[in-house]
């Protein structure tokens, strides 16, 4: 099993046929994505033919829907059209956008997110890797090749640090891997993705990866004191970051000691989850973890 993506999930990319769609859709393809349309206005009516598969260009989301039964949408859209191309999947009712444009403007973000989540439709992103069910399917840019299927869950604001941890715990594997993004407006966040990975029966350990500034991570760690059962294992990124200083994430700025990695760590660990101070050391623990877990596959 696996969350928000499985390998019956039906794909259609928004802006496939431009440079970074073309090469994400191949990657997803070749890691066994069902990616069944794309959709470009100017282009409705043809197909695209990457490595040996034909796939369907459409008018518009409802169109590739209508068509195909598509329930995931992949947005890689320039950010001046991305909110248009996010309320046009919302109309659609497509129940998953992931939406992997950076430097969307925050105004823009709001109205979508907003739009979206009246219409039931979830968000993940924007500035985010996306999702990888490994073995499954992969809706974004995180490279399927450097972990397996395995039965730790994984979410994370870091792109580069979804990776890196998808490759050091490579041997024991992933149910799925959730990059949420960094931005300061996200739709799917930390406990949405906790509650997902607390429901599936497939994930024995869950892997959260936060980073400083906001209070997304204190809000998290509430939350798992008091519905998460199932092992946890934290990382907080940004310990060495210079307060009052932006660093990488739009969201990710200290204010004296509010959203401070220490204040995050402590957070966490008073919740019960066991933090790392480096990704290898945050590996390490799910190890330790998952060797006292019954039933694991370590």
């Amino acid at each position: 099993m696996a969350i928000f993506l499985t390998k019956d999930s039906k794909v259609i990319v928004q802006g496939m046929t431009g440079a970074e769609g073309m090469k994400h859709t191949r990657r997803m393809l070749t890691a066994g994505t069902d990616v069944v349309g794309g959709v470009n206005p100017r282009k409705a009516g043809t197909r695209v033919h990457i490595d040996g598969a034909a796939v369907p260009v459409f008018g518009s989301v409802r169109e590739a829907m209508d068509a195909t039964g598509a329930e995931v949408s992949v947005l890689f859209v320039p950010p001046p059209h991305a909110k248009a191309a996010v309320i046009e999947a919302a109309d659609a009712r497509i129940p998953l956008a992931v939406v992997i444009t950076e430097g969307i403007p925050v105004h823009d973000a709001v109205a979508f997110q907003a739009y979206a989540r009246a219409r039931a439709t979830r968000i993940i992103g924007p500035n985010c890797p996306g999702l990888i069910s490994p073995g499954r399917s992969n809706a974004g840019i995180i490279p399927a090749d450097i972990t397996k299927p395995g039965r730790i869950g994984l979410v994370s604001k870091s792109g580069t640090l979804t990776y890196q941890l998808m490759y050091e715990l490579r041997d024991i594997g992933f149910s799925t891997c959730v990059g949420i993004g960094g931005d300061p407006v996200i739709g799917t966040t930390h406990i949405d993705a906790l509650a997902a990975f607390e429901a599936d029966p497939d994930t024995d350990l869950i892997v959260m990866i936060g980073e400083i500034g906001g209070d997304a991570e204190e809000r998290a760690a509430r939350y798992i004191a008091d519905h998460i059962t199932k092992p946890v294992v934290g990382y907080i990124a940004g310990f060495t970051a210079p307060e009052g200083r932006t660093m990488g994430h739009a969201g990710a700025i200290v204010s004296g000691s509010s959203g401070t990695a220490t204040a995050k760590k402590a957070a966490l660990e008073a919740a019960g989850v066991s933090v790392g101070a480096t990704p290898t050391e945050t590996a390490a623990l799910v190890v330790s973890l998952l060797a006292e877990t019954p039933g694991d596959a370590a």
